[in-house]
C-alpha cells in the first residue's frame, strides 16, 4: 500500500477547526439541505428516524446536523477543539439542549475511547481518517464501531501516484508558513484547481456556474474553504479504491456503493457489516 503519512516531527497540523469556523458564517437553509440529500443519496435512506449515527471527525458539524434533521440520535466527536466547539455551536443554534446528540472530543487513533461508544447503525466519517497521521489503524478502529447490517460511510483522498506526492509537499510548505505569508503557496493552488473550472464555464457561456453551484453538487460545501481545507489539510494520507475495498472486506463489509472522483479529491465508499459479532459498549 502507497502511504503518504505524516513524519514523526514538530510539523504544524492543520487548523481544520479554524477553517470550519468561518465557514459557519455562510451556512444557510440550502447547504443543510443538500448536506440532507447527500446522506439519503449515499446511504439510500430516507430518512435516520430510530437510528444511531455517529460522525467520527465532525468537522463543522454540519452533517452531525443533517443526520440529527434526519431523526438520527447523533453522537459527534472530533480531535480538533475548535471543530468540537462549532458542531457544539450547531446543536446550540438548532438542536439546543436535545439529549439526543452528545459532542464530545475524541481521537480516531484511540481505541480505548472508541471501544468505550459501543456500535451504531450509520458510521460516517468523511474526509477525516486520512488527516489522522495514521490513516491504516483509524480506518481499522471505526471498524467496532458497525453494528451488525450497520451501514459505514467514509471518504478517502484518492492515490494520483506522483501528483498526491506533489501536493503533500505544497501542504507541507503551506503549513510551515506564518499566517501572513500562506497566501504565497494557497493562492497559486486556488488557481491551480479553479482555474480549469472557470474557463470551462467561460466557452460555455455560462461563467461562474461551476462557482455557484458548487454548495449543491459539493455536500451543501462552500468552493472557498474547500480550497483551504485541500491545501492545508496535514497530515495527508491517500488510497486507491481498491485498497480500500480490499481492506474493508477482509474485515466482513460488503461494498454497497462506491463513487470515484478524477485527480485530486476524495472517493465514497458506503460497506455494510455482514459479519455477525457482538457490539461491546
Amino acid at each position: 500500500m502507497t502511504l503518504y503519512a505524516q513524519k514523526k516531527t514538530d510539523e504544524q497540523r492543520f487548523s481544520f477547526g479554524i477553517n470550519w469556523q468561518r465557514f459557519l458564517s455562510c451556512l444557510d437553509d440550502k447547504r443543510i439541505a443538500n448536506a440532507e440529500q447527500s446522506l439519503k443519496q449515499m446511504l439510500e435512506i430516507t430518512d435516520l428516524n430510530g437510528r444511531t449515527f455517529i460522525d467520527v471527525g465532525s468537522g463543522s458539524g454540519l452533517f452531525s446536523l443533517a443526520a440529527k434533521r434526519l431523526g438520527a440520535r447523533v453522537y459527534s466527536f472530533d480531535y480538533d477543539p475548535e471543530s468540537v466547539a462549532c458542531t457544539a455551536e450547531l446543536k446550540n443554534r438548532y438542536f439546543p439542549g436535545d439529549t439526543q446528540w452528545e459532542i464530545q472530543q475524541g481521537s480516531a487513533l484511540d481505541r480505548d475511547y472508541l471501544q468505550s461508544l459501543g456500535c451504531f447503525d450509520f458510521v460516517y466519517s468523511w474526509g477525516v481518517l486520512h488527516h489522522t497521521g495514521s490513516m491504516w489503524q483509524a480506518l481499522e478502529n471505526v471498524v467496532p464501531l458497525v453494528a451488525p447490517q450497520g451501514k459505514l460511510f467514509i471518504a478517502i483522498y484518492n492515490d494520483q501516484g506522483r501528483s498526491s506526492r506533489r501536493w503533500l509537499e505544497v501542504k507541507r510548505a503551506y503549513n510551515r508558513l506564518p499566517d501572513s505569508l500562506k497566501f504565497l503557496v494557497l493562492w497559486p493552488a486556488f488557481a491551480r484547481i479553479w482555474a480549469p473550472p472557470f474557463l470551462k464555464d467561460m466557452l460555455r457561456g455560462k461563467p461562474g456556474e461551476t462557482w455557484r453551484c458548487y454548495a449543491k453538487t459539493s455536500r451543501g460545501m462552500s468552493p472557498w474553504r474547500d480550497v483551504v481545507d485541500w491545501v492545508g489539510g496535514y497530515p495527508f494520507e491517500v488510497a486507491t479504491p481498491e485498497e480500500i475495498v480490499d481492506f474493508y472486506q477482509k474485515h466482513g463489509f460488503v461494498l454497497k456503493k462506491l463513487t470515484t472522483c478524477k485527480g485530486y479529491g476524495c472517493n465514497e465508499f458506503v460497506f455494510i457489516q455482514e459479519e455477525a459479532r457482538s457490539c461491546a459498549a
